[in-house]
């Protein structure tokens, strides 16, 4: 997993007590479509993709990468979980060279209100921390996502900067497993 330094990928599928975190697979191509088309879910990330463009570039096996996590509720995909290196040219980071783990989350609006995006965050952030101990994990959202908000305090994100970026308020958050012993 060269973005986030040296984990095998992929892990074992991680299960919850509800959901399944595994590999894209075929299977998930009209789940992706429907996730990235969803003007629901599009409302905070820049707005829905057309459905016709998402119909010829998804490929039949969507794209399988370090970090990409597909959430599995009886199945079928119900979200996305990633994991990536946060962009040096971006605002909000913790460290000068930035480079920091972001962790990034979508679900489709029928999933929303169950709890599944915390219990699947949770889980993440469970392996990520097996995987790299000690490394923290950055979270951005638009102040204006209540849900993504309640989300990242719910997980044990904590304030770190907050700034304009894509015409929105947005809040930085970092979280560790190595807690403070004060």
């Amino acid at each position: 997993m060269t973005e986030l330094g040296p984990v095998a990928w992929p892990p074992a599928p991680i299960r919850t007590e509800r959901l399944v975190l595994r590999e894209p697979e075929a299977r998930d191509r009209v789940a992706v479509i429907e996730l990235f088309a969803s003007p629901e879910v599009g409302t905070y990330i820049g707005g829905p993709r057309r459905r016709d463009e998402l119909e010829h570039t998804v490929p039949e096996v969507p794209r399988r990468r370090p970090g990409l996590f597909v959430v599995d509720l009886d199945g079928a995909l119900i979200g996305m979980i990633t994991f990536d290196r946060r962009d040096a040219e971006r605002p909000g980071h913790l460290r000068p060279d930035a480079g920091e783990a972001e962790l990034g989350y979508m679900f489709l609006p029928e999933a929303w209100g169950c709890g599944y995006a915390g219990e699947a965050c949770a889980a993440a952030l469970d392996w990520f921390a097996g995987a790299l101990p000690s490394e923290p994990v950055v979270l951005c959202t638009q102040t204006a996502n209540d849900r993504s908000m309640r989300l990242a305090a719910k997980l044990g994100f904590t304030e770190a900067d907050r700034f304009e970026e894509y015409g929105a308020e947005q809040w930085f958050g970092v979280w560790s497993s190595v807690k403070s012993s004060g």
